[in-house]
């Protein structure tokens, strides 16, 4: 079932809510509750696929945290986010 299909059949049940059983509704909405946790949302290159796979693999954090990771230090070095100043007294792990 794609998400076009899942969409079409939620939409068809809040148009006949009245004549869906509570048990056919609970199955509709915990199929788009998992769709909606398991969407990838970003495909990339198989290249590209793959570095990201080998550098959250170093980081040790999930795809989407190094997307998220990626795009964040490039708006911050290109300006269009401020970049996230260190207090002094603050921990800075050994760089500085």
């Amino acid at each position: 079932m794609n998400t076009s299909d899942t969409a079409t059949i939620l939409e068809d049940a809040a148009d006949r809510i009245a004549d869906i059983s509570r048990a056919d509704l609970q199955i509709m909405l915990r199929r788009a509750a998992l769709r909606l946790r398991n969407a990838g949302g970003i495909s990339m290159d198989d290249d590209v696929e793959e570095a990201l796979r080998d550098l959250a693999g170093e980081f040790g954090v999930t795809r989407n945290d190094m997307i998220r990771y990626i795009v964040r230090e490039w708006m911050e070095k290109n300006t269009y986010l401020p970049v996230h100043d260190l207090d002094e007294d603050g921990d800075v792990d050994g760089e500085a």
